[in-house]
């Protein structure tokens, strides 16, 4: 395969998507889902305003009501709902496991890149699909006491969620629901990009990459105010280490993002999406060195299996 701009764009995108997880992963600890997620995404915005005059200078912004609801609706479940799971599922599982976890999302993009945007595979691509899963399915796989293997780290206890009480040792089924909840987000990531992909051929990137981020913010002030919990988008009174936030948000979300969006406007999304996957490995290994998370023979058969699995996508 050919590498051009989307595909430089995408491997550029995973890599500052590994290390704003690293990032993440300490900023889970202390704050809940909904107040990190809100407080990162005013940060990103922020940072994002100048863009569409940056790339596209004088160039009208103007786009159909359609399509500016297809964006906003993207952030909605891209950001707004997807991002506060995933943060849920980080906090639970850790980094190096929800990094591996996160290659579900390149057979989802494809597969609904099939049915929405009529793109195929070749018979090589759905083997690698195959691939991928079965490590998903592995690093996924939490093993019992009795089968714990010598020299395998047992991974580490689940945290309670940070805007929940303390809860008791986490069981097989609190484990599967984080794990559930960490795909569910992998899930609407997915969604959320195959829909908005008609829309980044079609219009300005930094313009539809702002309307994403209102989006976002929107969602997630509809999501406190359902859940009566508006009070968690403040920050006062919480311990916030803004500067790790900043650094998380500008290279897990602003430069990420963008390069991310870039790789679907100028590559087709099923290349795109598995280009992404090679975060995975960054982040199992920044885990591991960074943060101290065992590695673990699960982890290395998950990252064995995913990466032939990643190659074999990428094969005309």
């Amino acid at each position: 395969m050919q590498i051009g701009l989307g595909e430089i764009f995408s491997l550029l995108s995973a890599m500052t998507w590994a290390v704003g997880v690293i990032l993440y992963r300490h900023l889970v600890r202390e704050l809940p889902a909904l107040t990190l997620n809100f407080n990162k995404n005013l940060l990103v915005l922020l940072m994002l305003l100048p863009l569409p005059w940056v790339l596209h200078g004088t160039a009208s912004p103007w786009m159909p009501w359609s399509d500016v609801l297809v964006a906003l609706a993207s952030g909605f479940l891209g950001i707004a709902v997807a991002d506060t799971l995933y943060f849920v599922a980080l906090s639970r599982l850790g980094a190096g496991r929800m990094g591996v976890i996160g290659n579900a999302y390149s057979p989802m993009v494809i597969v609904l890149s099939l049915i929405w945007l009529d793109e195929r595979l070749t018979i090589w691509q759905v083997a690698g699909l195959c691939l991928v899963m079965a490590g998903v399915l592995v690093i996924a796989k939490r093993p019992s006491p009795a089968r714990v293997v010598v020299g395998e780290p047992v991974p580490a206890p689940e945290l309670p969620l940070p805007d929940a009480p303390a809860s008791p040792a986490p069981t097989e089924h609190s484990h599967g629901l984080s794990i559930v909840i960490g795909l569910v987000a992998i899930i609407l990531m997915a969604v959320a990009i195959v829909m908005i992909k008609p829309v980044l051929e079609a219009h300005l990137l930094g313009w539809v990459t702002l309307l994403r981020l209102v989006g976002a913010l929107l969602g997630l002030v509809l999501i406190a105010a359902v859940r009566g919990q508006l009070e968690l988008l403040r920050t006062r009174g919480r311990r916030i280490d803004w500067k790790l936030l900043a650094l998380a948000a500008f290279f897990g979300q602003c430069l990420s993002m963008v390069l991310w969006l870039a790789g679907y406007k100028y590559a087709p999304a099923s290349i795109a999406a598995v280009l992404n996957e090679t975060s995975s490995v960054f982040i199992v290994l920044l885990a591991w060195w960074y943060l101290r998370e065992p590695l673990g023979r699960r982890g290395l058969i998950g990252v064995a299996l995913t990466l032939p699995g990643v190659a074999l996508m990428l094969v005309n």
